[in-house]
């Protein structure tokens, strides 16, 4: 019996998934943090946590678990020792990455609808206390699974790999925990983003339509125009979001509601919109850059540079060495 398609899927995508990623974030963090996209601080100061953090899921998600442990089971990250606090990481990584895409949204959504609390809200230091507090906020909710787990076997007095408690699947508690951790990754921060985008829009259709009332312009809408170019860069963030998580919260869903968890079997149909949902999931921690491209100018101006930069540092001393 062949191989699960699946597997072939996995083996050729996350290569080219943590070879666009890791380099992408970072060159994304890199010229945001320049300061010459034309964004305000505290846009800034958001998008380059979002940046950061995604880097830290393609690290910690593809990297790490599905290309390093994949093909060396017997890793140091397998000890059970280290199990435990590798799954916190992800797990709180992925969190965090969500959790700040849901607050940039909320500031965009003060800034475009509250014009008195964005002068106090949308400010550098506030972007800076909230990307502060929800890192906090984000390892903290799940200590928890570092006694969540027990060795999965033994060899030579040293343990390896972990698993469930068998309290996890009886126990009330744990049950509301695993619910409450599954509603607040994908449940609660889509209806969220879905919810503030749902105002901003119809804000906006309001203004609009009171705009034109007022005001007759037969130049250049200078204000409309500026705005609109901040309603495309939210809605293409928190859009791409919920589209390539809409599968994973799907099967979540599904598996939760029915008690019907994924197990071994790598060709059944739960299984497969499983992990197709995983990996878009983590497609998406690498689709900013690509939106930060198609609708900003001048970050795109800003790659362009990065890149001439990078390939002159390359390729300069590689003709040295020729000669």
């Amino acid at each position: 019996m062949g191989r699960a398609p699946i597997l072939y899927v996995k083996e050729i995508s996350y290569p080219i998934l943590a070879l666009f990623g890791i380099p992408a974030n970072v060159l994304t963090a890199v010229i945001l943090c320049r300061g010459k996209c034309g964004l305000t601080k505290g846009i800034t100061r958001y998008m380059v946590a979002m940046a950061m953090s995604h880097l830290l899921v393609v690290i910690s998600h593809v990297f790490l678990r599905e290309i390093y442990i994949y093909h060396n089971p017997y890793s140091f990250l397998s000890l059970s020792t280290l199990c435990s606090s590798y799954i916190h990481l992800r797990a709180a990584s992925l969190d965090y990455s969500v959790w700040l895409t849901v607050s940039f949204t909320f500031d965009r959504f003060v800034s475009i609808c509250c014009p008195k609390l964005r002068l106090t809200y949308c400010t550098d230091k506030t972007a800076a206390v909230v990307i502060g507090s929800l890192c906090a906020l984000s390892c903290l909710k799940y200590i928890p699974f570092h006694f969540m787990y027990e060795p999965r076997f033994s060899v030579d007095n040293v343990n390896w790999g972990c698993r469930p408690k068998a309290v996890y699947f009886t126990s009330i508690g744990w049950v509301a925990f695993t619910w409450l951790c599954s509603a607040s990754l994908s449940l609660l921060p889509n209806g969220l983003i879905i919810f503030l985008n749902g105002l901003t829009v119809r804000y906006i259709v309001a203004a609009s339509r009171v705009r034109r009332r007022l005001k007759s312009l037969e130049g250049k809408d200078t204000e409309a125009e500026n705005r609109r170019n901040a309603i495309v860069l939210l809605f293409t963030v928190s859009g791409t979001s919920i589209l390539l998580w809409a599968t994973a919260t799907v099967t979540l869903i599904c598996t939760r509601v029915t008690v019907n968890f994924v197990g071994a079997d790598l060709t059944s149909p739960s299984t497969i919109a499983n992990e197709v949902g995983i990996l878009l999931l983590r497609v998406s921690c690498c689709a900013n850059t690509c939106i930060y491209a198609m609708t900003q100018s001048k970050f795109r101006k800003q790659l362009k540079n990065g890149i001439k930069i990078l390939t002159r540092v390359i390729i300069g001393p590689m003709k040295q060495a020729k000669q």
